[in-house]
């Protein structure tokens, strides 16, 4: 559900987080932002370095995990739980 006004800080930051797999234009919708990729990459870079992260642009947010839930990476476990 997007934003009816644009986010700041780290509720900015937890939104493209959740949503920067989707691309730019998506995050930016949902976090309040519309159609105004400016403001949201400046807004959420400032918001990011004031809880001193760098970011040079939203891919930056998406984490292992993430790319491993969407098969961007190699698991590695046993074939079954009693196989420790």
């Amino acid at each position: 559900m997007a934003s009816s006004q644009p986010l700041k800080g780290i509720e900015l930051i937890d939104c493209a987080k959740a949503n920067a797999q989707q691309g730019i234009a998506t995050a930016a919708q949902l976090c309040g932002y519309e159609g105004d990729l400016n403001s949201f990459s400046r807004e959420l870079k400032q918001a990011c370095q004031n809880i001193g992260v760098e970011v040079k642009e939203l891919s930056d947010l998406i984490t292992d995990q993430q790319m491993m839930k969407q098969g961007m990476g190699i698991e590695i476990a046993p074939d079954t739980p009693s196989e420790l």
